[in-house]
C-alpha cells in the first residue's frame, strides 16, 4: 500500500519519461515518479474538459478490457449517474468538442482501435505526477470537495493508500505543484460551520474561491456547468440545513445521490459474491 510521496527535485530532467505505473511514489525513496513531458503552465480547464479526463483516469483502472475508451463508452461514463457530483447531461458532439480541445493540451490520446477510434489520457505524463496523485484529482474531478478519509475510500479502485496520513501528503505535496497559472493543483477549504473535517478540492478548473466561503449558493452554476457554489457543485449538508426552502431540495439531492451510490456498491458486492461463490443475503437478513 502507498506511503508518502517522496520530494520533487525542481531541477529534475523535462522529458515524455515512461509511463505512471512504471514508478512508484511510495516504493523507493531513490524514485521521483513519472518525468514531465512538459515545462509548461497548464490553462484553466473547463467542467466538461475535467470530466472527460476524470472519466479517463477512472475507466483505465477499473475497466482495463475495453480501455482506451470509445466515444459511446466516454460519454457514457461522462453523463453516469452514480459517483458523480455534478452529474452532467453531455451530448456526444459535445464531448467530440471537448477531446479536440484536450488534444491540443496533450491530455488526451486518440488511437484506432478496430473501426472505431479510441480515447486515453495523458494526465499524468502532463502534470508530472505519479499514479496515486493521478487517482486523487481524478477522484476530486469526478465527485467534487472530500476529505482526505473520503478520498481515501472513494478513491480505493484507482490507487490504495496504506492511512489517511499518506492521502494527506500526496494532497499537501500536489497542492505545492506549480503546474497550473493559478497556483497548486488541489487546495484545502476553510472547514465550514458544524464540520469536523475540512475538504480538499482540486484547481484545474480555477480556484473555487465561491466554495471557500461556505455559503450555498442554489440558484448559482447548473448541473452541467458544474460551477463552483452551483446546487450540483460544492455544497454539503450544512449548507441544506441553513437555507430554507432551496436549502431543502439540496439536502434531499444529496441524500438521492447517497442513496444511488448505496445502490451501485449493493450491485458490485452481490457481483463479488457471486464471482466468490458465497451467498447473497438480502439487506437486513440478519437481523432479529
Amino acid at each position: 500500500m502507498t506511503q508518502a510521496p517522496p520530494s520533487h527535485d525542481a531541477t529534475d530532467p523535462v522529458d515524455a519519461g515512461p509511463s505512471a505505473d512504471d514508478q512508484d511514489p511510495g516504493s523507493s525513496a531513490t524514485q521521483s515518479g513519472p518525468r514531465r513531458e512538459s515545462a509548461r503552465v497548464l490553462r484553466t480547464l473547463s467542467p466538461a474538459e475535467a470530466r472527460v479526463v476524470a472519466v479517463l483516469v477512472e475507466k483505465e483502472r477499473t475497466v482495463p478490457d475495453t480501455y482506451p475508451l470509445s466515444l459511446n463508452s466516454l460519454v457514457a461514463g461522462c453523463n453516469q449517474k452514480t459517483s458523480r457530483d455534478p452529474v452532467m447531461q453531455l451530448a456526444e458532439s459535445e464531448v467530440l468538442a471537448t477531446l479536440d480541445d484536450l488534444k491540443g493540451l496533450s491530455l488526451v490520446i486518440e488511437s484506432s482501435g478496430g473501426r472505431v477510434l479510441r480515447y486515453s489520457h495523458n494526465l499524468d505524463r502532463v502534470l508530472g505526477i505519479g499514479r496515486e496523485s493521478v487517482a486523487l484529482v481524478a477522484t476530486l474531478m469526478l465527485r467534487g470537495p472530500q476529505t482526505a478519509a473520503e478520498l481515501r475510500a472513494n478513491a480505493e479502485r484507482l490507487a490504495r493508500f496504506a492511512d489517511v496520513s499518506s492521502v494527506e501528503a500526496y494532497l499537501e505535496e500536489l497542492a505545492t505543484r506549480p503546474v497550473l497559472a493559478t497556483g497548486g493543483l488541489v487546495v484545502l477549504l476553510p472547514r465550514r460551520p458544524g464540520s469536523r473535517e475540512s475538504r480538499w478540492a482540486h484547481c484545474l478548473c480555477g480556484q473555487p474561491t465561491e466554495a471557500m466561503g461556505g455559503v450555498a449558493s442554489p440558484a448559482s452554476g447548473s448541473a452541467v456547468s458544474g460551477g463552483f457554489g452551483s446546487a450540483g457543485g460544492f455544497n454539503a449538508f450544512d449548507d441544506g440545513l441553513q437555507g430554507g426552502a432551496a436549502g431543502a431540495a439540496e439536502l434531499a439531492r444529496q441524500i438521492s445521490a447517497l442513496q444511488s451510490e448505496l445502490a451501485d456498491l449493493r450491485r458490485t458486492v452481490a457481483r463479488l459474491c457471486t464471482a466468490l461463490g458465497e451467498p447473497i443475503d438480502p439487506p437486513g437478513a440478519d437481523q432479529g
